[in-house]
């Protein structure tokens, strides 16, 4: 079995973070990589090896495979900035990403499954694609005829809509509209990308 197919609780353990709703607790209980020497060897990695761990941590953080990967790094580096931030900002502003930090989704697997069903509107359309990049002034909305699932209207009894300075959401229609690309002080500290950026750079 190839380690992007791991059990959950092995991924999370071995990136350090919950990738999945369950890694908490896991994290929580186990808060060490797998296997017998697990922080030992984690602590003897070379500089490549802490790059690669880490292009890996996100890759897994928000599902997107190696390719695909290549080409957010290439996006981020045609664009005038931190190439690291860059990157981190591409994949906050991912259609599942947006659904997921919406409150929409308890994780982001849950997310691109929501989008991938056609559940989700872009601007009052339909839009199937998790990897869309959502662009300032984008209202996404979880279309009317599925807000009856329980699954949204556990969403609608949240008492509070996440607290996000680039994304507004309103729980009584289920929609959100993206304000503004996260600033570097509003990305959660997931992964380095730093040693991202010098993976691609050696």
């Amino acid at each position: 079995m190839g380690k992007n197919f791991a059990p959950k609780g092995k991924q999370c353990r071995r990136e350090g973070v919950a990738i999945h709703p369950k890694g908490i607790k896991v994290l929580a209980r186990r808060p060490f990589p797998p296997g017998q020497h697990g922080s030992e060897n984690r602590n003897k990695l070379s500089e490549y090896g802490k790059q690669l761990r880490e292009k890996q941590k996100a890759k897994r953080i928000y599902g997107v495979l190696e390719k695909q990967f290549s080409r957010y790094f290439e996006r981020a580096l045609k664009k005038e900035g931190n190439t690291g931030i860059i990157l981190a900002q591409l994949l906050e502003t991912r259609l599942d990403n947006v659904v997921y930090r919406s409150g929409f989704a308890s994780s982001r697997p849950q997310a691109r499954q929501i989008v991938s069903h056609g559940h989700v509107l872009v601007n009052g359309k339909k839009l199937n694609i998790a990897s869309y990049t959502v662009e300032i002034g984008d209202i996404i909305s979880i279309k009317p005829s599925a807000q009856a699932s329980p699954l949204y209207t556990r969403v609608k009894e949240m008492k509070e809509p996440p607290s996000l300075g680039w994304l507004s959401v309103n729980l009584n229609d289920m929609s959100a509209k993206l304000l503004s690309v996260p600033a570097e002080a509003e990305l959660e500290p997931l992964f380095d990308p730093r040693l991202v950026v010098e993976f691609y750079s050696r």
